[in-house]
């Protein structure tokens, strides 16, 4: 029996002579808090593109929970809980938070088209709108267009819509992006404190991110695997260091100051 929920294997993608990921394998584990790490360039959206189905693998395969799942559509993907976040805001700029949580939690349930009688008539919708405004620091703001919302608010809310998916894995691609200083803490707080159950993998360049949240982390270069391990040993790696081009105080400045789990 293992314990692997989402693996990528020896994946393959070529665009035209250049090889964007090349034999990359990666397993991510139930429960897991894993980083995937790497300067600009080193193809990481491209193998989040392949993981969730926007790209298919030259070669290579993907499996979840036992499942070769290569050849999925991006929503096929999502109904068997494979969820992500993209790095720039996918939202509705008209909708309020509540109108967008509602829309999705009624998707996810079969109701469709009919979120807006949900939200009143179905006590289930309503309760777990409720539960995903506290849990995301969205309540005050709830009622407000997505589009006035401050730019934290609004990452707050594109990671509650993909937990409303109700994911087994979750993909974080850059969740702090863009996002101001004084707005961040809240973010990291929220992201911290995701349900223990659900498997995540964080692509970040924010180092204070990665080293707090991350027990295992692969380092991604030029589309290959350079190295993988838990947080100290990474930190550690000369390699990394040497690949991140003088950033090597960044990373042991983050692993001093950041507590890893386990």
């Amino acid at each position: 029996m293992t314990d692997t929920v989402l693996s990528a294997q020896s994946l393959v993608k070529k665009f035209g002579g250049i090889t964007a990921t090349n034999n990359v394998t990666l397993d991510l584990e139930k429960g897991a808090r894993h980083a995937l790490i790497g300067p600009n360039g080193a193809g990481k959206t491209t193998l989040i593109n392949l993981l969730t189905g926007v790209l298919q693998p030259t070669n290579g395969k993907i499996i979840l929970e036992g499942q070769d799942i290569t050849q999925l559509a991006p929503y096929q993907r999502v109904r068997r809980g494979l969820v992500r976040t993209f790095q720039i805001n996918q939202l509705f700029d008209t909708l309020t938070p509540l109108e967008t949580l509602a829309m999705t939690v009624s998707q996810q349930r079969g109701l469709g088209g009919k979120w807006w009688q949900a939200l009143g008539a179905r006590a289930g919708v309503t309760e777990r709108c409720e539960q995903l405004l506290e849990q995301f620091h969205l309540t005050g703001v709830m009622a407000q267009e997505t589009r006035v919302l401050a730019y934290g608010k609004r990452r707050l809310l594109e990671i509650a819509i993909a937990l409303a998916c109700e994911p087994r894995v979750l993909l974080l691609d850059e969740p702090v992006a863009g996002v101001p200083a004084g707005e961040r803490e809240e973010l990291l707080q929220t992201v911290a404190a995701l349900p223990a159950d659900v498997s995540i993998l964080l692509i970040e360049h924010d180092m204070d991110l990665v080293f707090s949240f991350a027990q295992r982390m692969t380092v991604l270069v030029n589309g290959t695997v350079l190295t993988e391990g838990d947080p100290s040993q990474i930190a550690n790696d000369s390699r990394v260091k040497a690949v991140y081009l003088g950033h090597g105080d960044e990373i042991n400045e983050a692993m001093s100051e950041a507590t890893p789990h386990g």
